[in-house]
């Protein structure tokens, strides 16, 4: 089964690994290069291009927007998304998305990389309105952790609306979370009991969905 989304391996057989990342990728594994909203002064265009152009098997991520810290998004980062959706657009490459509090912004910016082949929404947590426009730019959303608490009521009935060709599931562990995060196997046994699928046909639903992402980095 495949994690969709984490920073270190943590259970699943394939995982998607995305930067800042805590581990080494295993056979299978698929790795995305890429600066963090929080960590902007990280960020080195020259690198991740040279970084791109001598793998073409990286994806670009975890990029995007971010609220949490601060009540409007800073230029700088806005700047920084901006020029690594220019630079996964350059080299044709799929990007994991980041955009709490902002979706709409980072649906916004995506939709103008249009040379992206493809797009993950990890942690999407907005309203199903916005799902059109995900999909229109061949988007995935990644159901996480937050389908385990009793008391995410929106979060649970948006992830039943998800469409089944564009869903996925992730973790979102990293090495100092190990311990307490659920894996996505957990994840995935909660998202079958809500969508009413059992798990064997959940599991191949995301694994198909997991294998077209990947194939978009070529």
């Amino acid at each position: 089964m495949t994690d969709a989304h984490c920073h270190v391996a943590h259970g699943a057989s394939r995982h998607f690994l995305c930067d800042p990342c805590d581990g080494p990728a295993a056979i299978g594994d698929v790795r995305f290069v890429g600066t963090h909203p929080w960590h902007l002064d990280g960020f080195d265009a020259l690198a991740l291009r040279n970084q791109l152009a001598v793998d073409p098997h990286l994806g670009v991520g975890e990029i995007g927007l971010d609220r949490l810290r601060a009540r409007e998004i800073p230029p700088r980062m806005r700047e920084v998304f901006e020029a690594q959706l220019a630079i996964a657009a350059e080299f044709c490459r799929p990007v994991v998305l980041h955009g709490a509090k902002c979706w709409g912004e980072v649906v916004k910016a995506a939709r103008q990389a249009s040379e992206v082949p493809a797009f993950l929404f990890h942690g999407f947590s907005r309203s199903e309105g916005l799902l059109p426009d995900i999909i229109a730019i061949n988007g995935y959303v990644s159901a996480g952790p937050a389908i385990l608490n009793d008391h995410a009521v929106n979060y649970r009935e948006l992830v039943r609306k998800i469409p089944p060709e564009r869903l996925l599931v992730e973790s979102d562990c990293t090495a100092a979370t190990a311990d307490a995060t659920p894996t996505a196997e957990t994840v995935a046994a909660k998202l079958a009991a809500l969508r009413g699928v059992s798990m064997d046909a959940l599991v191949a639903q995301i694994e198909a969905n997991a294998d077209a992402f990947a194939a978009a980095i070529r």
